[in-house]
């Protein structure tokens, strides 16, 4: 009997480990699109929330984008990051904060994004003061409210 307890406890351990990895693992993957049913220039993402130490992937499903972190729209100390043309991008989030994204070349087009990490929203005025232009103007700020 024992012995039966102890083989169901081994099963129920490893059962429990390998559902774990996938059941708390928050990695996001966010498409960067031409068209997203009536917008275009997008990321099929617009805010993302995550915890330290999840990995985002931003998946070049169509051509002509990239990922760059706006200038004073990261957390102190968050080193620049921009990713190439047409290529995936891959960015392992470990500082707190909220993080401002655009593509390059569709910044003025709309195609803007927030990760939110920990849920700490301490750099939020620092948000406030970054200088969109043209359609990312007008979208920017319901986008910063919903944070």
């Amino acid at each position: 009997m024992s012995i039966m307890i102890l083989n169901i406890f081994r099963k129920t351990v490893i059962i429990f480990f390998l559902l774990s990895s996938t059941l708390f693992a928050a990695d996001e993957t966010i498409e960067m699109l031409n068209k997203q049913g009536k917008e275009s220039m997008v990321y099929s993402k617009k805010i993302i929330r995550i915890n330290s130490g999840d990995i985002v992937t931003w998946k070049a499903t169509t051509k002509g984008h990239n990922v760059e972190f706006i200038k004073g729209g990261v957390p102190e100390g968050v080193e620049k990051f921009k990713s190439k043309f047409n290529k995936d991008a891959v960015y392992k989030f470990t500082v707190p904060g909220i993080y401002a994204y655009w593509c390059t070349p569709h910044k003025n087009m709309g195609m803007i994004g927030f990760v939110v990490v920990d849920g700490d929203k301490s750099n939020l005025e620092q948000i406030k003061k970054i200088r969109f232009n043209a359609k990312s103007k007008k979208i920017a700020p319901e986008l910063i409210n919903s944070l």
